[in-house]
């Protein structure tokens, strides 16, 4: 026997009243009644309407009253009201369109906010924004900004507090114009103003100019003090090494600035606490004032090249001096010409540190000599010779050396990329390879180190050298379009061939260079491949970079690209061309094919009938003479483009120019096609009425005389007549055919000029002139040069001079009269030059004659162009030392003769430094004064040696920038010399900039360095290693929030040191933000300290309740509380003991809250047990058959058979109302 319980919402509220069970109404279904099912509403009662709740609101909670507790929504609303007297938009005809409304609508596209407008009766407008946070504050502002008038004023504050407005990367700025809805200019560093503009509403500038001047105010704590010293005794109260300053420093907690020696200014800079900065100026100002009345100086003349070494390395001697004799020495400027060197300090010291100025043993190796210059006191001298001898004598047992002679062309290539090669030698062979500089061009290369290393490296490079020897360079012409797609993305295409041509070297151009030339260097054989390959590479480039452009209406795009791209996926494989088409944002309606022409075609085609099929498209063509088309198309297009737009948007297509094709095509619905057609034809008739054209005809070499110099004689033609006159171009086929173009009375006009003018030159006439015959090689030579260049400028006049060795000085000329006329003049020009022609000799050291000429020798033939004046540099000496060197004589009188020749004019330039000029005397002078500007001068300029890296740059990128943008070389001497001088080579003009540059770069640097050193402070904190987890918070969530607000490094200790304190946390960065992230951990340590905990008994039933979901109810009454709250482990002692840790009060407040809780939550689980009770079936009325289920009448699925019965395991159809359900127990008794 089979049965189920039903239990109405009545029966169970009687029962939870204290009904007893007989009085439930039970109904029993046996399997004979089961005809008779109970209806749906029986079975499963409806929840009781809200009257009914409140009839039974004493009833104690069940499981169906549970309120869910509602969460809380991230987005927020806030209203705006802007009173009329201050609205921007007062005058609309229409509330809600106009100006107002699409700024509006800006808005709410920019922000992301929803905005809600309305208008209130006296006219003001009410603004509702509704979004998150962020987005309304930004709506908000933008509201204020463009909806309201604004006004404005202005907040004055002292210029050294305006940086703390603008606070780190402007972001304190930014979040006060958010915060006020204001816009708050703040004047430039170098604009002297102290005066803070703020722009915005009335009650926006009020709250703005309260948090600036909270901002002043804070500043004003601080101060700042500026007191002049003496620049001679600076070094006195820095002390040695700096230490006196830094204990002062250190002491008063005032940061003091004293300008470095290399900076010419004598005020020191102090900041700080007023109390504190006024007690460092006391104490220096006190060191000051007795250093000013017990020193005295005395000065010495010390050789120029010996100050580096008094100096030391990074002034390391100078404050060795100062640190045991109490002297300041003081050493002039390496520009300056004086050698006298001032000691400073009390007079008993002064002893001492003379003899510590000229107790150093100076070392100096002599270039190019074998000699070490040793100077200084005799029994340092001795000790120092004797370790250097040791140390010669060691290197020559243990070492070898060798010199190789290898051309210095290929010294780059043995050094490699990057030095890779030469690196590579030098490390495997543990040698030391010096490869002169190209500055040199000497084929010398010294190899030292382990004899058999330098044996084997010496091997090697010789091999290298032969091998590049018989190499071959080839350069290649590709359009340098293509350049970027034969190196492919990221390279991968140019790989690819570098290796299938491994021995070959592939040098593309620089792309600024706009160069077209590609370099192969290699093996023979494998270059004359790899440029086969190449060359068919570039051809298959050339052929499918044909490239059409295809006007369809942007409503069949769509169409044309099909469902998924498959339409146009299909026409790009079956064609193989490259489509794309414009975006759909654009207005553009053009379509591009790339690929092989016929390819591209077949496309069009393809692509206009898909067009054809899908719309009343009709196609025109229309004859209108070729020379009128550009006139129709117009500047830009603009024309062509109106009548286009003019007749509902249809495409004019025009053949392409020089093609000769007179036919116009016109696509389009068919009536617009029609009247675009009308409209072009109109407007060419019109263009042919106006535009009569004439075509003369002239021989070629008649053009240039016809033109004039300078156009000249052309342009005359044109003025007078109003006609233009257009000449063939270079590659124009008939160059015969002149066209004049105008009104027709004009060109009539124009034509009958051009005619008598040709008419002229067309009468051919011969004459003479005389020329002294010591001008005639002037013409003949260069093959003729000047009299082609003649024959050219004047029709083709031929000039005949007499032949070489004839005494004649006839010179005939041939052609038309005007002609021979013009050149005759034009001779006769050349030769009064001629005669007027001085020579000039201009003197520059050979050494720069390169640098002179420029590239390609362009610098010589601008400066030839200029002033028309010819310039010859002098051969090459090869081996200029020996000219130097006094020549031996066997014969003493003729070596005396020698010696007297040359000590008479000991400054004379040599032979191979002498430029000659020839030209007009003025022009020559011009001309070398042109040249000696373009000598380069080299300057030094002081750079501490620490910062030369910094002015390199990685890879020399910084170096290189400040080359490229001076115009000049930069020369950064070697590492090991420690030097501080730069050298800077250039172009006069350039070097004061180049200068001026350098110099900015290392303050620039230099302040790098003092913000370093200002960041590195460290500070302890002691703490309790049992507060440290607090401390760094969940994830790191506190430390790395006190990091980034003060913006310092916190290290705490390693638990695995053993030596190391485990309570001190280290703070690094700034000294004041140091100081406040240890005040913050302090304070959070306070709190710490101050906190108690708790056990409080709680029934282990409803800590999952309390806990919540993924642990969310208990982390918000941890958060609303400030305490924590720690649950016991499963298999804990005591499962009811829940420990509540936080302040005092706090730790109250919050047990209180879960006793409530617990209270609340604990009817409902015995609410619950008690239910579970009566839900549970006897077990002897459980049937072993199977059941059919439960089955109920009038249910609603029964009303429409299309209606699916509900999922009882669906959490959708049966949704929890947040009560928990005790495990596998259903309501209505098990399942079956």
């Amino acid at each position: 026997m089979s049965s189920v319980a039903v239990l109405t919402q009545e029966s169970f509220a009687e029962h939870r009243s204290g009904l007893v069970p007989q009085q439930i109404k039970v109904a029993t279904l046996n399997s004979e009644e089961e005809s008779d099912p109970p209806t749906y509403k029986d079975a499963f009662p409806p929840l009781p309407e809200k009257a009914a709740c409140l009839e039974s609101a004493q009833e104690p909670a069940g499981a169906w009253s549970n309120k869910i507790r509602p969460i809380k929504a991230s987005v927020i609303t806030q209203v705006f009201h802007v009173p009329l007297e201050e609205r921007k938009y007062k005058d609309m005809n229409q509330f809600g369109e106009g100006e107002q409304a699409k700024i509006c609508l800006e808005i709410m596209q920019r922000t992301g906010a929803h905005l809600e407008l309305s208008l209130a009766k006296d006219q003001g407008l009410s603004i509702m924004v509704s979004g998150k946070l962020d987005a309304v504050m930004k709506a908000r502002k933008d509201i204020v900004a463009r909806l309201q008038t604004q006004a404005s004023a202005t907040v004055p504050i002292p210029k050294e507090h305006h940086r703390f407005v603008i606070g780190k990367n402007g972001e304190k700025l930014q979040d006060l114009e958010l915060k006020t809805a204001t816009k708050i200019q703040i004047p430039r560093p170098d604009d002297p103003s102290n005066q803070i503009k703020i722009t915005g509403t009335k009650e926006g500038i009020e709250k703005a100019r309260h948090e600036v001047l909270l901002i002043s105010a804070e500043q004003d704590k601080r101060a700042v003090e500026r007191l002049e010293v003496e620049k001679a005794f600076h070094p006195f109260i820095a002390g040695p090494y700096n230490r006196l300053v830094g204990e002062i420093m250190q002491e008063t907690g005032t940061r003091i600035n004293i300008p470095p020696p290399s900076v010419n200014r004598t005020e020191i800079v102090f900041t700080g606490e007023k109390e504190q900065l006024a007690q460092a100026v006391a104490r220096i100002k006190k060191i000051y004032e007795e250093k000013k009345k017990k020193t005295t100086t005395i000065a010495v003349e010390v050789k120029k090249s010996q100050h580096k070494y008094v100096i030391g390395p990074k002034g390391n001697s100078l404050q060795e001096i100062l640190e045991r004799t109490g002297v300041s020495v003081e050493i002039p400027p390496s520009d300056s010409i004086s050698e006298t060197v001032i000691l400073r300090g009390e007079p008993e010291k002064l002893g001492q540190a003379l003899t510590e100025v000229y107790a150093k043993v100076h070392i100096e190796f002599t270039e190019g000599e074998d000699k070490i210059t040793l100077e200084g006191p005799t029994e340092d001298v001795n000790v120092a010779q004797e370790q250097i001898e040791g140390m010669v004598k060691d290197l020559i047992n243990r070492m070898d050396y060798v010199e190789i002679n290898i051309d210095h062309k290929f010294h780059r290539h043995l050094i490699g990329k990057s030095g890779a090669n030469i690196n590579r030698i030098k490390d495997q062979y543990k040698v030391s390879v010096r490869i002169p500089p190209d500055s040199e061009k000497s084929n010398l290369i010294r190899i030292e180190g382990d004899p058999q290393g330098v044996q084997q490296a010496k091997r090697e490079l010789l091999e290298l050298a032969s091998r590049m020897e018989n190499e071959r360079t080839k350069d290649l012409i590709i359009e340098q379009r293509f350049h970027r797609t034969i190196i492919g993305q990221k390279g991968e295409r140019i790989r690819e061939i570098r290796d299938k041509f491994p021995e070959v070297i592939i040098n593309f151009p620089d792309p600024a260079q706009k160069s077209e030339i590609v370099q192969l260097r290699g093996p023979k054989n494998e270059v004359e491949k790899c440029t086969k390959y190449m060359q068919k590479m570039v051809a298959d480039l050339v052929e499918n970079s044909y490239s059409i452009s295809v006007p369809i209406f942007k409503q069949f795009h769509k169409n044309i690209i099909g469902k998924g791209g498959a339409n146009i996926k299909k026409i790009r494989e079956e064609s193989n061309t490259k489509i794309d088409l414009p975006a759909e944002n654009s207005n553009s309606e053009t379509i591009v094919i790339t690929g092989k022409r016929a390819n591209c075609e077949a496309a069009r085609s393809r692509i206009l009938s898909i067009q054809k099929d899908l719309a009343n498209i009709a196609e025109v063509e229309v004859s209108i003479p070729a020379k009128l088309h550009n006139s129709l198309i117009g500047t830009k297009g603009r024309l062509i483009r109106s009548i286009m737009e003019e007749c509902g948007g249809v495409h004019i297509h025009f053949p392409v120019e020089g093609s000769g094709s007179d036919t116009v095509v016109i696509r389009g619905p068919s009536s617009d096609v029609e009247k675009a057609k009308k409209q072009l034809l109109h407007l060419a008739e019109e263009k042919q009425t106006k535009s009569f054209t004439v075509d003369i005809r002239a021989k070629p070499e008649y053009h240039k005389f016809l033109i004039g110099k300078g156009g000249g004689k052309i342009r005359k033609v044109r003025d007078s007549t109003g006609a233009r006159i257009i000449f063939p171009a270079a590659e124009d086929k008939d160059q015969d055919l002149i066209t004049i173009i105008g009104k027709e009375d004009a060109v009539r006009e124009a034509q009958k000029e051009l005619e008598a003018l040709i008419q002229n030159l067309d009468n051919v006439v011969e004459d003479y002139m005389l020329v002294d015959p010591r001008h005639h090689r002037h013409f003949v030579i260069r093959r003729g040069q000047v009299l082609r260049e003649i024959a050219e400028e004047y029709g083709g006049v031929m000039v005949s001079f007499p032949r070489s060795g004839t005494q004649s000085d006839k010179v005939t000329l041939k052609g038309a009269k005007d002609c021979v006329e013009a050149a005759k003049k034009r001779i006769q020009e050349i030769i009064e030059d001629l005669e007027a022609q001085v020579t000039v000799e201009c003197a520059i050291p050979q050494k720069f004659h390169r640098s002179v000429m420029g590239p390609k020798g362009s610098r010589i033939q601008q400066i030839t162009r200029d002033y028309n004046v010819q310039i010859k540099f002098p051969d090459r000496e090869e081996n200029p030392v020996h000219s130097v060197e006094p020549s031996i004589q066997e014969n003493g009188d003729e070596a005396g003769e020698g010696r007297e020749a040359k000590e008479t004019d000991p400054g004379s330039p040599r032979r191979c430094d002498i430029i000659v000029i020839s030209g007009r005397k003025e022009k020559c002078e011009a001309a070398k004064e042109a040249l000696e500007a373009l000598v380069p001068v080299t300057i030094e300029v002081e750079v501490p040696f620490d910062l030369h890296r910094y002015i390199i740059g990685q890879k020399g990128s910084g170096i290189r920038k400040m080359m490229d943008e001076f115009e000049v070389n930069i020369h950064v001497p070697a590492p090991e010399l420690q030097s501080h001088t730069i050298a800077i080579t250039g172009l006069a003009a350039n070097l004061d900039r180049a200068k001026a540059g350098l110099l900015d770069r290392v303050k620039e640097l230099q302040a790098e360095q003092e913000d370093r050193a200002l960041r590195s402070f460290k500070l302890s904190v002691t703490v309790d290693p049992k507060y440290h987890p607090k401390i760094i918070g969940r994830k790191g969530a506190v430390i790395t929030q006190i990091r980034l607000e003060h913006d310092v490094n916190i290290q705490f200790p390693d638990k695995d040191d053993g030596n190391q304190p485990q309570d001190q946390i280290t703070i690094t960065g700034y000294e004041k933000n140091t100081e406040a992230a240890r005040d913050a951990i302090l304070k959070i340590v306070g709190e710490l300290e101050q906190m108690v905990s708790e056990d409080v008994p709680l029934d282990h039933r409803v800590h999952a309740r309390i806990i919540g979901a993924r642990g969310k109810a208990i982390r918000k009454i941890m958060d609303e509380f400030k305490v924590d709250i720690r649950f016991p482990q499963s298999g804990a002692p005591d499962p009811n003991c829940v420990t509540v840790t936080g302040l005092p009060e706090n730790v109250e407040e919050a047990i209180d809250h879960i006793l409530n809780l617990e209270e609340e939550y604990l009817a409902d689980v015995v609410d619950s047990e008690a239910l579970q009770v009566y839900m549970k079936p006897p077990a002897h009325e459980e049937s072993k058959a199977p059941s059919k289920g439960f089955v109920v009448r009038d249910a609603p699925w029964t009303s429409n058979s299309s209606e699916k019965a509900p999922d009882m395991s669906s959490s959708e159809e049966f949704p929890s109302f947040g009560a928990q359900v005790a495990p596998k127990t259903l309501p209505w008794g098990p399942k079956r």
